[in-house]
């Protein structure tokens, strides 16, 4: 299971020990890394298209987006890639599952957003801190690429994990 019940402070002293133990720089993404990556190139809501269905998104399928028929709500965290379905960057459960934390602060919009990907830490709300996804409990909607929402970092429930990105290594 992806790891959940975890908060942003949490998150955070996780990558700072994975980074001392294996010498490379791991961290939280940007809310723009992550959606890049949860788009893997897509225009649409979604990584798969302009909707989904809860065979290949772990949300409330009682509350669809678009022109998605009703489905099965899980009630539970579902296994990493358990329902096989990757984005076109091969990776898993970018919508869905758990909402995942990001390091950005709380923004209103975009306006001011730096244009290259880093991470948006000034002009906004210190009191919270993003998260992207969706989770096995929210709406469809919720788990469309764009969509954002946020929490304060000490916040700690079961529908909150995260995932890290890493530096490259160097030659």
């Amino acid at each position: 299971l992806p790891v959940e019940n975890v908060n942003w402070e949490d998150a955070l002293e996780f990558c700072d020990r994975l980074s001392k133990k294996t010498g490379r720089t791991y961290r939280l993404p940007s809310e723009a890394e992550w959606e890049y990556a949860a788009r893997a190139g897509s225009t649409t809501p979604f990584a798969f298209g302009e909707t989904i269905t809860p065979d290949i998104v772990n949300y409330d399928g009682r509350y669809p987006f678009g022109a998605a028929p009703q489905g099965l709500n899980r009630e539970q965290t579902s296994a990493s890639g358990s329902l096989g379905v990757a984005n076109a960057f091969g990776l898993y459960d970018m919508h869905g599952n758990v909402w995942e934390w990001c390091q950005d602060l709380k923004h209103a919009n975009y306006n001011g957003a730096p244009t290259d990907g880093s991470v948006w830490t000034t002009d906004g709300d210190a009191k919270f801190r993003s998260l992207r996804s969706g989770s096995w409990n929210y709406y469809g909607r919720n788990c469309r690429s764009g969509f954002r929402y946020n929490l304060a970092p000490d916040t700690r429930v079961l529908i909150v994990g995260f995932r890290v990105v890493v530096s490259a290594k160097t030659k």
